[in-house]
């Protein structure tokens, strides 16, 4: 019987963590070993097969030429640790899936931008934060995520203030809301990079969702 691969999980260090819970349910559920790594778990030093950056705290605007001056929530010791991750992992040409905060913070370490308060671009659809999946995001056609996800169009739920403005390098937009504000980001150049803007742990009840998660499982191994 062939070992389950071992996924690497990046976000809060709080010992209290419904993300981490909720992942690492979807992520045993898809087949694999989920391992927390945050500034309080240290990894075990076993080798990972994949990782998923969790969402959290913005990212410090240096990072990206932002306003250094904006009154955000911050964790500079946590950027610290998933751009290590996350440089790692493109080094090793692990598959990674980025969520929220992951999704900006993969397109940033690849050279892209953010916008920093999306507040201001709304226009068709409200910043209400929430759990249930009530925001609609259109998807490429030819996107890898549209065919992951089986879908053209999915219903998200929505956690965030800040989105990806300009695309990192080899990155693509995939996915955007009613306001056209980036929902999806992936890699064109073939690599298994994918970055969603939503919260898919909360959702892994729902198909199209869960199909997130065995993507990054099925990056590995085929059969799954």
């Amino acid at each position: 019987m062939a070992a389950r691969p071992r996924i690497g999980v990046t976000g809060n260090q709080r010992r209290w963590a419904p993300s981490w819970w909720c992942t690492a349910l979807a992520l045993r559920l898809a087949g694999a070993i989920p391992e927390r790594i945050s500034l309080r778990h240290a990894p075990s030093g076993a080798p990972l097969q994949g990782l998923v950056i969790g969402g959290g705290n913005d990212i410090g605007p240096e990072h990206y030429g932002g306003d250094i001056n904006a009154k955000v929530k911050l964790d500079p010791e946590r950027d610290k640790l998933e751009i290590h991750w996350i440089r790692t992992a493109l080094e090793q040409g692990l598959p990674l899936l980025g969520i929220c905060r992951g999704a900006q913070l993969i397109n940033v370490i690849l050279g892209g931008s953010l916008h920093q308060d999306i507040r201001h671009l709304r226009l068709h659809t409200h910043n209400r934060p929430g759990l249930l999946p009530t925001k609609g995001v259109r998807l490429e056609p030819a996107s890898r995520l549209a065919a992951i996800c089986n879908r053209r169009r999915l219903w998200v739920n929505s956690l965030h203030h800040q989105a990806v403005d300009r695309p990192g390098q080899g990155l693509r937009v995939v996915g955007r809301d009613r306001d056209e504000i980036t929902q999806a980001i992936e890699a064109e150049d073939g690599r298994c990079i994918l970055g969603v803007q939503w919260h898919p742990e909360y959702l892994f009840y729902l198909p199209a969702q869960m199909r997130l998660f065995r993507w990054l499982l099925g990056s590995l191994t085929p059969d799954l």
